[in-house]
C-alpha cells in the first residue's frame, strides 16, 4: 500500500489511499496502540473533512472514543496528546505536499511518533489482512478545546518584537490558526486566510519559487526578517533582510545562540547538516550528535540523548521543552527573539548568518532516478573503497567526510528522489566535487 511511508501515511487522496483505507486505519489504530481514546486534529485541505469522518467512524466502530480538537497545526496535536494524556493521536495532513495529497501523522503516549519501524508496518498489515467486527457498544466523538492551552504554552516564549519589522507568509495553511494571536496583527502578512487549495503557492517553503512573494514583501516593506510556515506549521523557514533564503541548518545555529548561553548539553542535527553549523555549536559548548533525517527518528533520538534541541535541513526544529517534538511556531518565536536582540546590538540577521558560514554548501540537490541503490553503491566504491575518507556514516544513506569537503547521498523517504548535499572549503572545490558526484549519479538515470 503506497501511502504507508517511513514517517507517516501520506499520498494522493483517492489514488494512493481512500476513505475505506482511512476507516480501517481508524478501526485498527486503538488496537495497535492499546488506547480507548484517539485524539484527532485536521488541517484545512479539501479532503480533510471526509478523512476525519471516516477515521472517526473506524475509531468509534472499534468501541473507542474520539477527542475531536478540530482544525489544528500538527504541533498542536503533539501538545494535545500530552495535555489530554491520551495514548493515541492522529493529525490529518499532508504537511507541505500539494493540495491533492493528504495523510495521517500518528503518535502514541507522550507524543512519541509512530513510524514504519514502530508500528506503521504492523498497522498496514492489520488494514490489509484482518477482519472488522463492529463493537456492540460504539465509541463517542467528544469535542475538546486544544487551542486555549496550546496558546498559553506558546505565549511564554513570545518575545518583544516592537523593534522589528516582520513579513510573514502563512501559505494559506494552518499557521493562520494561531499566528496573529502570538505575534499580533501589525506585521506584514501574506496569505493569512485558510484555503486548502493553496492558490498562492504550494505550502512547501523549501522550494525557492514558493518564497518569491515573501522575498518581494521583505524588500518592499524593508523588513528585518521574513518568516514562512509550511502547510501544517510544523516547519518554518526564514529570509534575511535582503530577501535571501536562509538555509535551515544555519537556523539551527541561531537556536544554539539562544539556548547554549543558558545551558550547555547535547544538540541533535541531521546527517545533511553543514560543518558551519556543527562547528559553531561545538564552539558554544554543545555536544553535537548527527542522526537520521525525519521526525520519527529525530524525536526518539532527542529523547534518548536528553538533547536540549535539534534541527534539520528541511526546517524541522525539535525541543526538549516541547516533549522532544517539532514546532514551527516555537522555532520562529525563538528566532525572532534572537533577531530582536541582535538588532539592539546593531547586528542584522544576514551579518549573523554570514559570521557562521565557513564553507561553501550546495544545498540539497535532487536526482530523479530509477536505480538509486546502484548509484549509491557506485559513489561508495569510488569515494570509500578507492579513497581514504576521514569518516563514513552509513545510517541514512552515506555521509562521507574528507578534510576539506564532505558529501551526503540518501534516498528520499517520501519522494522518488536521490538527494545529494556537498560542502567544501571554498566555492571552486565545491563546484569540482559536485560535478564529479553528479556525473556518477547521472549514469544511473
Amino acid at each position: 500500500m503506497g501511502a504507508f511511508k517511513a514517517y507517516d501515511i501520506r499520498g494522493i487522496y483517492n489514488t494512493d489511499f481512500n476513505k475505506d483505507t482511512v476507516y480501517k486505519i481508524g478501526y485498527f489504530l486503538p488496537k495497535l496502540l492499546k488506547s480507548k481514546v484517539v485524539l484527532v486534529g485536521r488541517d484545512v485541505r479539501t479532503s480533510s473533512e471526509e478523512i476525519f469522518e471516516y477515521l472517526c467512524k473506524g475509531i468509534t466502530d472499534s468501541g473507542s472514543d474520539v477527542y475531536d480538537i478540530g482544525l489544528a497545526t500538527t504541533p498542536m496535536v503533539y501538545f494535545s496528546t500530552v495535555h489530554f494524556s491520551v495514548d493515541a493521536s492522529v493529525q490529518i495532513t499532508a504537511s507541505h505536499n500539494p493540495a491533492k495529497y493528504n495523510g495521517l501523522k500518528i503518535s502514541r503516549t507522550k507524543a512519541v511518533p509512530v513510524g514504519s519501524d514502530s508500528g506503521l508496518k504492523e498497522l498496514e498489515q492489520m488494514v490489509l489482512t484482518q477482519p472488522i467486527e463492529v463493537a456492540a457498544t460504539k465509541g463517542r466523538i467528544l469535542s475538546k478545546d486544544a487551542k486555549t492551552p496550546y496558546l498559553a504554552f506558546l505565549e511564554q516564549f513570545v518575545p518583544d518584537t516592537s523593534n522589528l519589522n516582520i513579513s510573514i507568509d502563512c501559505s494559506h495553511g494552518m499557521a493562520n490558526l494561531l499566528v496573529k494571536d502570538l505575534l499580533g496583527t501589525h506585521h506584514h502578512y501574506l496569505y493569512d486566510h485558510f484555503d486548502g487549495t493553496f492558490p498562492a503557492h504550494e505550502p512547501n517553503p523549501l522550494e525557492v519559487e514558493n518564497t518569491k512573494d515573501l522575498e518581494k514583501a521583505v524588500l518592499q516593506n524593508k523588513s528585518d526578517i521574513g518568516v514562512i510556515y509550511d502547510g501544517d506549521a510544523d516547519r518554518v523557514m526564514f529570509l534575511d533582510e535582503n530577501g535571501r533564503f536562509l538555509q535551515p541548518d544555519y537556523i539551527t545555529a541561531v537556536l544554539g545562540y539562544y539556548y547554549l548561553k543558558k545551558e550547555q548539553g547535547n544538540v541533535l542535527v541531521d546527517i545533511r547538516t553543514s560543518r558551519s553549523t556543527t562547528e559553531y555549536l561545538t564552539k558554544l559548548g554543545a555536544n553535537v550528535y548527527i542522526w537520521k533525517v525525519g521526525h520519527a527518528f529525530a524525536k526518539t533520538k532527542l529523547r534518548d540523548l536528553g538533547a536540549i534541541f535539534g534541527g534539520e535541513l528541511a526546517g524541522h526544529y525539535y525541543f526538549r521543552d516541547f516533549f522532544n517534538c517539532d514546532s514551527g511556531f516555537l522555532a520562529s518565536l525563538i528566532v525572532l527573539q534572537v533577531v530582536s536582540e541582535l538588532k539592539k546590538q546593531g547586528v542584522s540577521i544576514s551579518s549573523f548568518i554570514d559570521s557562521i558560514i565557513a564553507y561553501a554548501n550546495s544545498g540539497e540537490i535532487n536526482f530523479k532516478l530509477e536505480n538509486k541503490d546502484s548509484a549509491m553503491a557506485a559513489l561508495y566504491e569510488r569515494f570509500v573503497e578507492n579513497d581514504k575518507p576521514s569518516k563514513v556514516m552509513d545510517f541514512d544513506g552515506y555521509r562521507i567526510e574528507f578534510s576539506s569537503w564532505w558529501f551526503n547521498v540518501r534516498k528520499s523517504n517520501t519522494e522518488p528522489y536521490l538527494r545529494l548535499v556537498v560542502e567544501a572549503k571554498n566555492a571552486a572545490e565545491l563546484q569540482e566535487r559536485t560535478k564529479a558526484l553528479s556525473s556518477i549519479i547521472k549514469q544511473f538515470n
